[in-house]
């Protein structure tokens, strides 16, 4: 049987998964399952942990391997179960050689921290055949009290950049319309490399030396990390797409402090309202937490008011969830109510962002990358299901005529 790969997490992990794929046909492992953990919420590792027992019930025969963040932050976890095989860190499960010899040691996890490098993967396939995803950075080297991704992921490194513009020329041969750059922390591309080159500079090459890139979208961004170059690009370079989504965590000052950010409130509604005065079609979205330790009402209100002050409309929500071994585990929990209700306001106030916006792009032409099943996205991102014919990968005008299911509705334009 094949190999089988189940992703937790972030896009660093689904553009990892593919590499594994290749890795374990490299080392030609048969009849195995790879799940490929995340650890930034213990839910999310108790969702492994539950994952795992199903399928060992699914496949008995199956080797399971369990690698990813979680793997490399608490792989005792993953060792003490019995349903898994074997139990890989973050650089490992990158090498063709620990899918061989599964008879070696179970538990493969080194000190990441010694880590100082990373390659490039030459990934050339996913799943979905329009979009896909380019890591260009990997670690960071800021420790915010609530984070153990740091101690999974390493100190911040990059991938050269014309390591990268060689695989978006392989993705754009591949047919690849558009390509995701994504990292731990993107904004922190370069600082590692020979004459410091800035995130803004990678976009600006990339764009230059790959034409055949339709679009070119950024994941997660630190915004008081953007450097001059790429405002330029925001403002200059069509191909790059207005949507970007900010590591925002809060929209109070003291609450940022404790959770050692290096920005404050303003500075989240400044960098929104820059980039919406060089690109006004430009759609936000934030990772938020909800009830970090010592959060007060007023304090949790001042997140819900950023949502508008900055022009929010694509939430992720967090209920904070404590992680051994970062400083705000240490401090004082709210009771896990309050948490789970200020969440859910949170995802409320994101929701009628986003019904809003949506209302408003309503009458309007669009274009849209066309993916599977008549669906596709806007340049800010926003979903579109449109009647009509169009192939796979074309970018096509569509009129948006309503929205039903979470998604906008079109048809294409005459």
């Amino acid at each position: 049987m094949s190999v089988e790969v189940i992703t937790f997490g972030c896009r660093l992990n689904a553009y990892e998964s593919e590499a594994i794929k290749r890795r374990a046909a490299e080392a030609q492992l048969q009849n195995a399952v790879v799940v490929n953990t995340c650890a930034v919420t213990a839910e999310a590792v108790r969702q492994s942990r539950q994952t795992i027992r199903r399928l060992r019930r699914a496949r008995p025969g199956a080797r399971i391997i369990v690698t990813g963040c979680a793997a490399q932050t608490e792989p005792q976890i993953y060792a003490a179960m019995p349903e898994v095989d074997l139990v890989l860190g973050n650089t490992e499960k990158l090498k063709a050689e620990s899918y061989a010899g599964l008879q070696m040691e179970r538990v493969r996890v080194n000190d990441i921290m010694s880590v100082r490098e990373t390659a490039a993967q030459m990934v050339d396939g996913f799943e979905c055949q329009t979009r896909a995803f380019l890591q260009v950075q990997n670690g960071c080297d800021h420790r915010c009290t609530f984070c153990i991704i740091p101690y999974g992921r390493g100190n911040s490194r990059s991938v050269g950049m014309g390591e990268v513009v060689d695989e978006a020329l392989r993705l754009t041969q591949k047919g690849f319309a558009e390509i995701v750059l994504t990292g731990v922390n993107l904004t922190s591309y370069g600082h590692d490399l020979p004459g410091s080159p800035s995130l803004g500079m990678l976009v600006r090459r990339l764009l230059k030396l790959v034409p055949d890139i339709k679009r070119l979208r950024l994941s997660s961004l630190d915004s008081i990390e953007a450097d001059p170059l790429l405002f330029a690009a925001i403002a200059e370079e069509e191909r790059l797409m207005p949507h970007f989504h900010l590591s925002a965590q809060s929209g109070d000052d003291l609450i940022l402090k404790r959770m050692k950010r290096r920005h404050s409130r303003a500075d989240t509604i400044a960098f929104c309202r820059r980039v919406r005065a060089l690109r006004p079609e430009t759609a936000f979205g934030a990772d938020l937490i909800a009830g970090f330790p010592t959060e007060s009402e007023a304090m949790f209100q001042n997140s819900l008011d950023l949502v508008a002050d900055a022009g929010l409309s694509i939430l992720h929500v967090f209920p904070f969830s404590p992680r051994a071994g970062t400083p705000a585990a240490r401090m004082p929990q709210l009771d896990r109510q309050i948490v789970r209700e200020r969440a859910a306001r949170l995802r409320h106030e994101g929701e009628a962002a986003l019904t809003a916006r949506f209302q408003a792009m309503i009458g309007s032409t669009r274009e849209i990358l066309v993916e599977k099943g008549n669906i596709g996205h806007t340049s800010c991102f926003a979903p579109v299901r449109f009647e009509g014919q169009a192939p796979q990968g074309a970018l096509v005008n569509l009129a948006l005529t309503g929205t039903k299911a979470g998604k906008l509705t079109g048809r294409l334009a005459e």
